[in-house]
């Protein structure tokens, strides 16, 4: 329950003070950079969907440069210390392509080497970052001074041919996963798709129950309405929404609405607030601009990638942008999702999973680095260290301890 004004008021400059900052501010008066940035850095804070990993082949590219939203990247590791963001679900994203038989074997192929590049950057910077494989694995790297590292799966597709595979991906690390994309697929319905199966299909329940028997948390987002009913019926553990909004604030098929937001809530789940400007606001159609966009991903798919073609495909993206601008949401946009998601579901509730590096980005929030304004906002608005420890991280590890505790093979020590 949110607490009243004045007890909220009291909470938060009692918490401030305990967590050493210097910041005595009242609900509604504000609160500086350096006492945002310094009650941050006691926080265990991650976001349950970071899309970098598309980064990770590029030519050129490493996680230790500091790199720019113009280039096409939001996270890096300069950027992750300066936003106070302590690790996260770094995401095995595969588009959804045709359902056949070579379809599966080539989304496979592309999921396993995805994988491998996460685990590529994290041993070739040990000394920065490490695999986290329990909920409890979170803290103690971060206290060992590096950034925390979980895998998740967005769409399930590469699995949908055999679900066996789901245990591979288990043991490489995998803790999150979710059935579907922008489309219907062997497993469940899309939220931006026609019904197909009207939630999951027969393969899509068996996806639950081996998810929850391998300990991987359950992620709802991109999938439909009757998908995050049937799983909450069906799933032992609490469901996430790594990635998704509030469908009161602004009515998308992606977000959620109030009766959703409370039955998750009841079942235990947390929604993640994202930044993804077209579910914050509504964006005008414009179909010059789509085929324009979609070639330029056809020509970014294409092998043989060299800094000189990466350089192009950025100056052509760039030339797009400004022939066909789009409204863009801000900073107070977001907030506006999340203070309706944390006014709904409760603070136990809810998260951020941003979807930077994968569309994700406001104005007022456009990388990683201006992690610290949420928690500055958050504070402002009267929100105790107790409860941003919770939207940061606490309410997901939580839901991820009730994975491990159900599952019925152990994840690795």
């Amino acid at each position: 329950m949110i607490q009243s004004h004045s007890l909220r008021r009291a909470l938060a400059a009692i918490a401030l003070l305990a967590a050493g900052a210097l910041c005595t501010t009242a609900l509604g008066k504000p609160v500086s950079e350096q006492e945002a940035k310094a009650i941050q850095a006691t926080l265990l804070t991650l976001d349950t969907h970071l899309d970098t990993p598309a980064n990770f082949a590029r030519p050129g590219w490493d996680m230790l440069d500091r790199h720019k939203v113009q280039d096409r990247s939001q996270v890096d590791y300069p950027r992750m210390v300066e936003g106070g963001l302590k690790g996260g679900f770094f995401a095995v994203y595969t588009p959804q392509g045709p359902r056949t038989s070579q379809g599966d074997h080539d989304a496979r192929d592309a999921a396993i080497l995805r994988a491998t590049e996460i685990h590529e950057m994290v041993a070739k910077h040990a000394d920065k970052f490490a695999f986290a494989f329990k909920a409890d694995d979170a803290a103690k790297i971060m206290a060992s001074g590096k950034v925390f590292v979980f895998m998740s799966i967005e769409n399930s597709y590469p699995l949908e041919g055999d679900l066996s595979l789901m245990a591979t991906f288990q043991k490489l690390g995998v803790r999150l996963i979710g059935p579907a994309h922008f489309k219907n697929n062997d497993l469940a319905d899309s939220a931006t798709d026609k019904p197909e199966w009207h939630g999951l299909s027969p393969k899509g329940k068996l996806f639950v129950a081996e998810a929850n028997r391998l300990g991987m948390m359950l992620d709802a987002s991109h999938s439909s309405d009757d998908v995050l009913d049937q799983m909450m019926a069906l799933s032992k553990t609490p469901i996430i929404l790594s990635h998704s909004g509030s469908k009161a604030v602004f009515d998308h098929p992606r977000n959620i609405d109030d009766a959703h937001l409370k039955a998750l809530a009841a079942h235990g789940g947390v929604i993640q607030i994202n930044t993804f400007s077209s579910y914050l606001i509504p964006t005008p159609k414009n179909p010059a601009r789509d085929a324009a966009m979609a070639e330029l991903q056809k020509k970014a798919g294409e092998g043989g990638m060299t800094p000189e073609k990466q350089k192009a495909l950025e100056t052509e993206f760039a030339s797009l942008e400004a022939k066909y601008p789009t409204p863009k949401a801000t900073f107070e946009d977001f907030i506006n999702h999340l203070n309706h998601a944390l006014k709904v579901a409760g603070v136990d509730h809810v998260g951020i999973g941003a979807d930077m590096d994968g569309g994700g980005g406001v104005v007022g929030l456009e990388d990683v680095s201006g992690y610290w304004k949420i928690t500055q906002r958050l504070l402002e608005e009267g929100y105790t260290r107790d409860d941003l420890m919770k939207i940061w991280g606490g309410n997901v590890l939580r839901v991820m301890r009730q994975a491990e505790t159900a599952a019925a093979v152990k994840s690795p020590a």
